[in-house]
């Protein structure tokens, strides 16, 4: 049954005569009383007393925390950054996305000098990255790449079709061809779908 309104820790929901209790509620002095915050909903089986629950959506409280592994997508890219939106917490799909930044410097563990970030991403690229520093209302999520099993794990080429790693720095478009320079992802084998 769909959820009939909201509710807050304590809130006097029904007498015990109307409903049955049921997740996220306690019984006090014959009324049934939210211990949870969320949405009520009151459900029967086969004519007997409806049963009042309260559930969450726990989707819409998924923050990334530092040391989250994020999939993410590149927006935009200039010399010194990339701007990415975060859609997933490790496998859980976020409602709202959060915005991130990739720094020049935080794109490779080696050689961070002579790390160019046009050479590593691409507007369009899904990214795999971990947080390293939380965000606030006017900045954003930090986030790198710089370990091997992180970086672009998705990439279309100009071609429209959709690139092929063939070493830890470029991918290939199969149509085409064509070799373009990524920050490629060493994906793990659980990771991949059979």
């Amino acid at each position: 049954m769909a959820p009939v309104r909201c509710c807050v820790p304590g809130e006097r929901l029904c007498s015990l005569e109307e409903c049955t209790p049921g997740y996220g509620t306690y019984c006090k002095h014959g009324y049934v009383f939210s211990s949870l915050s969320g949405y009520v909903v009151k459900k029967s089986d086969n004519g007997l007393m409806p049963v009042v629950s309260v559930v969450r959506d726990t989707d819409s409280h998924l923050l990334p925390d530092v040391g989250s592994i994020v999939t993410c997508k590149v927006m935009s890219i200039n010399p010194r950054f990339a701007k990415v939106q975060i859609m997933y917490i490790g496998a859980a799909a976020l409602k709202n996305t959060f915005r991130g930044t990739i720094r020049k410097e935080d794109i490779r563990a080696t050689e961070k000098d002579k790390v160019e970030v046009y050479k590593s991403f691409r507007p369009g690229d899904i990214v795999v990255a971990r947080v390293i520093s939380l965000g606030d209302a006017q900045s954003n999520y930090l986030l790198t790449t710089a370990e091997n099993e992180l970086g672009v794990v998705v990439a279309h080429s100009e071609a429209g079709a959709t690139m092929v790693p063939i070493s830890w720095c470029e991918m290939q478009c199969p149509k085409t061809h064509m070799k373009e320079p990524r920050k490629v992802a060493r994906v793990q084998p659980e990771f991949l779908q059979t």
